[in-house]
């Protein structure tokens, strides 16, 4: 029987998958990999028969500095959603691009950021990464409609509650595509 050689493709092969195995550079490794993931996906916009309406309501959520708010939802505004956490590779893979979206659309625009962590968690991960997006921490249970167990997840939602863009996993939100959907809508 021939013994095979070990090739250099081998070598990185097994040097990949221990890497992915030190919890240190696993998440940096992912967060690359889903960073690749932006600059190419762009989200899909539901066809028209495919949107769903969620029934406007107030969702009551708590500011990071611990105030309590009620953000209309389906009530008039575009809304820009999204569940996410700070250990999440892809949520911080698509961060610089919602926050990019946010600087040139956030007083036209509801930017409502989720997050189910503690609240000083969450403050030191946005201050470390210089971002000004408003992040908030759920009080309630969300419709039905909105709710999802993959992270991230974010919606588009027109000012008449129908859920233009629903998008699992990581997207280029700061996207030609994006920015002119968002422009559509913020002209009706």
């Amino acid at each position: 029987m021939k013994k095979r050689k070990f090739k250099i493709s081998d070598i990185i092969f097994v040097v990949f998958i221990a890497l992915l195995l030190i919890p240190q550079t696993r998440t940096p490794i992912q967060v690359a990999l889903n960073k690749l993931k932006v600059a190419v996906w762009s989200p899909s916009v539901e066809d028209e028969e495919d949107q769903e309406q969620v029934v406007p309501f107030e969702y009551v959520v708590q500011e990071l500095n611990g105030a309590t708010k009620r953000i209309a939802i389906g009530q008039g505004k575009v809304t820009f959603l999204s569940y996410w956490a700070t250990w999440c590779p892809p949520c911080i893979a698509e961060l610089p691009g919602i926050q990019e979206l946010y600087s040139d659309y956030g007083d036209k625009v509801d930017f409502v950021l989720l997050s189910q962590e503690e609240t000083d968690k969450v403050q030191r991960f946005i201050t470390k990464k210089g971002y000004d997006v408003p992040v908030y921490i759920p009080q309630m249970q969300a419709p039905e409609i909105l709710q999802s167990n993959s992270l991230p997840t974010n919606y588009i939602i027109d000012a008449k509650g129908n859920i233009i863009i629903k998008e699992t996993g990581a997207a280029d939100w700061n996207s030609n595509k994006v920015r002119i959907l968002l422009d559509g809508l913020l002209s009706k």
